[in-house]
């Protein structure tokens, strides 16, 4: 049974016109859902509003406060403890290599030298052999495949423009 338009009218509140009104009583005479809502509703609103004890705000806010302060002092603590636990663990994972630095500092820099030398030389082979390929590549691909994959990339270029565009836009109005 299809409960939305009676179930919003109920919940809502709005004046209803006298042909909704009918609907309205009709349906609530053949479903039980509506009617037990409609009575609830009823005596919601029927119900009397207690008025809060004197003082109730003034006690609510200081409480409020209380709490506020509380909250602060925990995150203090438990970023005072963060930060000394995490020295405290990179402290006790670094201590051996600063030992070994401080007793040999000779060995760690002639290693640190040559390491760096070692990725300068890896990029500048790798460097020239992508100048090679890219001067071999267009004599050993024919025309037609260069459109094939220049097309297949504009294609995906578009795919992901429109996807970025499909998830970051914002709905409007009501979704359901």
């Amino acid at each position: 049974m299809n409960h939305q338009p009676f179930e919003t009218w109920l919940l809502d509140d709005k004046y209803l016109s006298a042909a909704e009104k009918r609907e309205l009583d009709s349906h609530l005479r053949d479903c039980r859902t509506c009617s037990a809502l409609a009575e609830t509703g009823l005596a919601l609103r029927s119900a009397r509003v207690i008025s809060p004890a004197a003082g109730f705000a003034l006690r609510f806010q200081q409480k409020l406060v209380l709490q506020k302060v509380a909250e602060r002092r925990r995150r203090l603590w438990g970023l005072i403890v963060l930060i000394v636990s995490g020295v405290g663990l990179l402290g006790w994972f670094a201590a051996p290599f600063v030992y070994a630095f401080i007793s040999a500092p000779v060995e760690w820099l002639t290693a640190a030298v040559g390491y760096f030398l070692f990725v300068f030389t890896s990029m500048q082979a790798f460097s020239e052999i992508l100048r090679v390929l890219s001067r071999m590549a267009p004599n050993f691909i024919p025309p037609y495949a260069w459109m094939v994959m220049l097309s297949t990339l504009a294609g995906l270029g578009l795919i992901w423009v429109v996807s970025i565009w499909r998830f970051a836009r914002k709905p409007q109005g009501v979704t359901v």
